[in-house]
């Protein structure tokens, strides 16, 4: 008994010395998507930030594919030491399990979470000229012709398309959705008119909406956004649980030691709540979360849920 309790406490010792030393070696932030994109600015902002906090030298490394899901089967496989850490949106967290066939990692068993980094919601929005000026317009136009207004997303099982799902599910209404290769050629074919609505993460659209290139109608955030406060929610105007917001998260291999993951926690709060990151990041359409690991895994799991419900009620493919 007393060998085993010396062991433990040699153990605690050992992890404790190593997690002091941390990091003793370059630490990869490895993004699932092409570099340029929302989750790859949030991996560049700690990876600038994190050698004034931790020392050490923090590399981004995008593997782009499968919707993410390739970087997150790498990281899957890494060592559990703090040297490979995952930074993405939610989607290999909670949607693409349910979407893509034979996925290489289970989302809520092999990444240790950290934090929830930022979150943004998506914006409801028309083209300028449409003849939509209110939700309950747009409502009356998709139960007048069900199936035939048209709602824009940058792909198939992406958050903006779930979003539009989840609202037809909620107003029990059928819009047409039109998947595109991206959100750039979505957003571009609704200025122009092409497609009558989209559901648009508000840091994509915000710069059109303010220019009155296109017509916000709601949000879906639960409380207004401070970048567009004039914009009602969509509870406010009637449509219940159709509330999404778009998330980037950092997580590990299943298995850092707890003092490492407890370090990197500090730091990546600290650093996200530094105004001069905040302000930025805010400016951007991204209202900072920084939540506990604990809380981080609750919140996913209660996100995986969620979409799995949706997916499977309304037989969503990623085809």
């Amino acid at each position: 008994m007393k060998k085993t309790l010396m062991g433990l406490a040699l153990a605690a010792a050992a992890a404790s010395a190593f997690a002091a030393g941390y990091p003793e070696k370059p630490v990869t932030l490895v993004v699932p998507f092409p570099p340029g994109g929302s989750t790859d600015a949030i991996a560049r902002v700690l990876a600038q930030k994190l050698p004034e906090k931790l020392g050490g030298t923090w590399i981004v490394d995008n593997k782009a594919g499968a919707t993410g899901t390739i970087g997150a089967a790498f990281v899957k496989r890494a060592p559990a030491d703090g040297y490979t850490l995952f930074v993405s949106s939610l989607g290999p967290f909670v949607i693409a399990p349910h979407l893509i066939k034979g996925v290489q990692y289970d989302a809520l068993k092999d990444l240790d979470p950290i934090t929830v980094a930022v979150q943004a919601p998506n914006v409801l929005v028309v083209p300028a000229a449409s003849p939509y000026k209110t939700v309950a317009e747009l409502l009356a136009g998709l139960k007048k012709t069900p199936g035939k207004v048209s709602f824009a997303s940058s792909g198939n099982g992406s958050s903006d398309h779930l979003s539009a799902e989840l609202f037809w599910q909620q107003t029990n209404t059928e819009g047409l959705h039109i998947p595109y290769k991206g959100g750039g050629p979505a957003i571009n074919d609704l200025l122009g008119g092409q497609v009558d609505a989209a559901f648009v993460n508000i840091n994509s659209i915000l710069q059109h909406v303010k220019a009155g290139k296109v017509k916000a109608l709601a949000i879906s955030s639960e409380k207004r956004s401070p970048l567009l406060p004039e914009v009602a929610t969509l509870q406010e105007q009637g449509v219940k649980g159709a509330e999404v917001q778009s998330w980037q998260a950092i997580a590990a291999p299943k298995g850092i030691p707890a003092d490492v993951k407890q370090k990197l926690y500090t730091a990546m709060a600290s650093i996200l709540n530094e105004k001069e990151v905040k302000d930025k990041l805010l400016a951007q359409g991204f209202e900072i979360v920084a939540n506990t690991p604990e809380q981080f895994a609750k919140f996913q799991a209660a996100e995986y849920a969620k979409w799995k419900s949706l997916i499977e009620t309304r037989k969503i493919t990623a085809d």
